[in-house]
């Protein structure tokens, strides 16, 4: 049918009797050679589109390469991709790293105008960046940090091969932070507690106090059972859990007892009273999770958006001639009005 052949050419060329048997064959023939053309036409397309998307954004060996071997497209675009440590200019959709810091406790400070602000001291302990992952390789662009010290012999063998790969010490804690790409710093990058400002905005994220299993009231906060008139050894029971003998079962999702905390938890919006560049300590207003000594994760929070034009990009890098040792302590402004002045 393809190749312009009809009835009247074969009953010319073959007996008439042959007829009903090279029906079949062709038919499967013309299936046949149509397929692989159709399939043909569809890669073809399918590259000439591809090859056109990419003329304007895409020089040409790169386009040339991708059109035919994806492999070597990727290790082009991975060579032109230079990660330098150098401040650049943040953008509104630029997104910073994070950093892993550690719960030191609470306590409380008083500011200028003698309000009482409670108080959690946080320390970034010796962060630097331990990989660096691209989408030619990783499919995502992200930087793992590494916070802490911590002895070979106490590191699993596939561990401490991944530092050795990265040609970076070893590190006590792991975390993937993921950014943009104007925000990649490179392997070995160290960061501080200079990398955020007093007065932003953080989100910090931890792993909540074990409570262990525990019953209704305190789990889900439960009202219980009256404390007496008639209820005999059941004041902190959490009564029905289901109907009758329809559904005839307790539904799935019921709040009842059992193991509480020990969960990832983040409180958004959390304001940084002081930082101690000396120190490498910070101090957050209010609660974050966990216990005393546990790791916790900050970055830049998402809805009180600080203001990029504050903040250094994509971290802040210590002068060679600095003296960190004697750095005062950087506080947030209060205000210039006194709160408890204030009148309706």
């Amino acid at each position: 049918m393809c190749l312009g052949f009809t009835n009247s050419h074969l009953q010319s060329e073959t007996h008439p009797s042959s007829q009903t048997f090279l029906l079949p064959i062709r038919s499967l023939f013309a299936i046949s050679v149509n397929s692989a053309m159709l399939a043909l036409s569809r890669g073809l397309v399918s590259r000439l589109q591809l090859f056109a998307t990419d003329v304007a954004a895409t020089p040409f060996p790169i386009r040339f390469l991708r059109g035919f071997s994806s492999e070597a497209a990727v290790a082009a675009e991975a060579e032109t991709r230079i990660i330098d440590a150098k401040p650049g200019v943040m953008t509104p959709n630029s997104k910073r790293t994070g950093v892993i810091g550690v719960k030191c406790g609470m306590s409380a400070v008083w500011d200028k105008w003698g309000a009482r602000i409670p108080i959690t001291v946080l320390w970034v302990d010796d962060n630097i960046v331990s990989q660096v992952k691209t989408p030619e390789k990783e499919g995502i662009f992200a930087l793992q940090i590494g916070c802490g010290q911590k002895k070979e012999k106490h590191l699993t063998k596939p561990e401490v091969g991944h530092y050795r790969a990265q040609g970076v010490p070893m590190k006590r804690k792991l975390r993937e932070f993921p950014v943009t790409e104007d925000a990649l710093l490179p392997v070995g990058t160290s960061l501080n507690v200079r990398h955020f400002v007093p007065g932003q905005y953080v989100d910090v994220t931890g792993i909540t106090k074990g409570k262990g299993f525990q019953g209704g009231m305190k789990r889900h906060g439960f009202k219980g059972m009256p404390a007496s008139h008639g209820a005999s050894l059941s004041h902190r029971s959490i009564g029905s859990t289901g109907q009758r003998d329809a559904p005839g079962k307790v539904f799935k999702g019921q709040k009842m007892p059992g193991r509480m905390g020990a969960e990832q938890r983040t409180v958004k919006n959390v304001w940084i009273y002081k930082i101690c560049p000396a120190r490498n300590l910070m101090w957050v207003k209010g609660q974050v999770p966990g216990a005393t000594g546990n790791f916790v994760f900050i970055k830049d929070a998402v809805y009180e958006k600080p203001d990029i034009s504050i903040l250094p990009f994509p971290t802040f890098f210590v002068p060679e001639d600095e003296d960190t040792e004697n750095l005062k302590p950087l506080v947030a402004d209060a205000g210039d009005v006194d709160p408890f002045m204030i009148t309706d």
